[in-house]
């Protein structure tokens, strides 16, 4: 069963789902060689995983997917702060747009503390720069400084917490999953919202943001092992009841209602979908950093309930390797490989 909890209303709506030595040591070859299949053995054994206790039910692996939505993005600082003062373990992050860059910060070390002191400062301008170009009015070259400065980590495989950031091929409209490598071109690719900013060129692929083929990438977290899916989803209208301000108001609305009508594939592949409030924040409003977090704390705090149940599965809910049973008939394309 699919739950989406939705901050504005304040209800829980039950959905669908279908489903050492160095050379010249004067070390013996033999008694190096000895060394060495030890090590390797040694090496082996660390990897093996430790047995669960016979009969324990496993925690499930739970994944977070963090959608788009500019500025409205800081509402997935809330949400990470109250997982963390709940203790509630997060095995996989994915994200778009957004939520690839506070992704990235986040599963690199980035306190959400700190996240809310950047969210506090950060503007357009720190990321951003105005241009004339037929791919668009903005480039987010800026962006290589910022994400410098504000990455603890820059590289897939150092990080705390597997992350899987998402972009979309502009040629091919297929999605791209980056799960390995350098991380600060993949999230200016995710972020290149189209129209506004110009494409990110990776090993010669042109990419775009990841919102048109992954809006909120929950299927992602499926591929890399996920159990149970917390997707969140920022919903907000990008232009006011009279109308649009300028051009990129006209192409977000375009967007958001063309994400609206197909996102059935993404919501069928997650288990609970939060809802901030954020419909009253216009997409470059970084001033209102605080009430963006708070929202997020809101909306997660209303979710707590059903996240708790997914701590203590019922045995009868486990597949027969122990593992609890992700929802039956969920579609598990393998994604487009950027690695």
């Amino acid at each position: 069963m699919l739950y989406i909890i939705s901050a504005a209303s304040g209800i829980l709506v039950a959905g669908y789902s279908p489903g050492s030595g160095r050379s010249g040591c004067g070390v013996p070859v033999k008694s190096l060689g000895k060394i060495i299949r030890s090590v390797r053995a040694f090496g082996r054994e660390l990897s093996n995983p430790v047995p669960e206790p016979k009969g324990a039910v496993p925690t499930p692996r739970i994944g977070l997917a963090l959608g788009g939505g500019f500025a409205r993005g800081i509402a997935h600082i809330g949400i990470l702060k109250v997982l963390e003062e709940e203790k509630i373990p997060i095995s996989f992050v994915a994200g778009t747009s957004v939520g690839a860059l506070i992704g990235a910060a986040y599963c690199g070390g980035v306190s959400t503390s700190e996240l809310e002191d950047v969210a506090i400062r950060v503007r357009f301008r720190d990321f951003a720069r105005w241009t004339l170009s037929r791919y668009g009015f903005a480039t987010n070259q800026r962006m290589i400084g910022f994400l410098n400065s504000l990455l603890k980590i820059k590289n897939f495989e150092e990080l705390r917490i597997p992350l899987a950031i998402t972009a979309t091929d502009f040629a091919t409209g297929e999605g791209v999953v980056f799960h390995s490598g350098p991380l600060v071109d993949p999230v200016r690719a995710s972020c290149a919202y189209p129209g506004m900013f110009l494409p990110v060129n990776i090993r010669g692929r042109l990419l775009v943001d990841g919102m048109l083929a992954h809006a909120v990438p929950s299927l992602p977290l499926r591929e890399m092992g996920a159990d149970r899916v917390l997707a969140v989803h920022l919903k907000g209208c990008w232009s006011k009841a009279e109308g649009p301000r300028h051009v990129f108001d006209v192409i977000g609305q375009c967007f958001a209602i063309a994400q609206e009508m197909n996102c059935a594939v993404w919501k069928e592949a997650a288990d609970l979908v939060l809802e901030p409030d954020v419909k009253g924040f216009q997409y470059d409003e970084f001033e209102r950093s605080k009430d963006l977090v708070s929202a997020g704390e809101v909306v997660m705090r209303k979710a707590l309930p059903e996240v708790l149940k997914w701590l203590t599965p019922e045995p009868q809910a486990l597949t027969p390797d122990h593992r609890p049973q992700t929802a039956p008939g969920v579609p598990r394309p393998a994604p487009m490989p950027a690695d």
